[in-house]
């Protein structure tokens, strides 16, 4: 096997929250006198971290949000993941068929993955090596991120698998030097998403997590 580590993204990739994610985040900025729909929150910040979106909106409305706008919009996704959050479907039975280490770097906070990853029964399988766009400078597209991830997890990033759902992420990995997969098997996927990921450097696609054991491998068997 030519690779060590495989780095799956959180939402969208191991919870399908993409869709319940964009809707609270519409509504709660919506309340907040910044009008969007779910549908714009998708094709604008999908992937991005909420800090980076909160600054790009702050500019627009030129002033800030409330100083409790990040805990107004945890307790609206709480609500909604422990209501209608999945686990992606077969991730449990991929993670068990997967023989390197693994991890989570993802554009959300960790009190949002303890939830979402809690509320699937995902958590115990990779903490503590969950990380998050909180921990460094850039968030996705930056390759900060995922750079963080492979230092924490004492591997070269060109040993690293990437398992992304977002054209930032793809881009982002890309950025660190690793090697690409785009997942696009999430309830928020529209046609096209899997076109869109291979422009942005994934170097496969699939869109079933039963897939993903047997790509790793053929990949680490490709000769350097």
């Amino acid at each position: 096997m030519n690779f060590d580590l495989i780095i799956f993204d959180c939402d969208g990739v191991l919870v399908d929250s993409e869709v319940i994610s964009c809707r609270a985040h519409a509504e709660t900025l919506t309340r907040h006198g910044y009008p969007i729909t779910s549908e714009q929150v998708f094709h604008r910040f999908l992937g991005r971290s909420t800090r980076q979106a909160n600054l790009e909106i702050e500019a627009e409305l030129g002033r800030a949000l409330p100083d409790d706008f990040h805990l107004q919009l945890q307790d609206e996704l709480h609500r909604s993941f422990e209501t209608d959050l999945e686990a992606v479907p077969h991730i449990h039975a991929a993670l068990d068929a997967i023989t390197q280490s693994v991890c989570v770097a993802s554009s959300g906070s960790h009190q949002r993955m303890q939830i979402s990853l809690g509320c699937t029964r995902l958590y115990e399988r990779f903490a503590p090596n969950i990380f998050s766009a909180s921990q460094v400078t850039n968030g996705k597209p930056a390759p900060d991120l995922f750079l963080f991830a492979a230092e924490q997890m004492k591997v070269s990033p060109e040993r690293c698998i990437v398992i992304e759902d977002s054209v930032p992420g793809i881009t982002g990995g890309r950025a660190a030097g690793m090697t690409l997969l785009g997942f696009h098997g999430g309830s928020h996927c529209q046609p096209g998403h899997a076109e869109m990921l291979r422009a942005a450097g994934a170097v496969a696609t699939f869109d079933d997590m039963r897939q993903l054991p047997d790509l790793i491998a053929r990949i680490g068997r490709k000769p350097d």
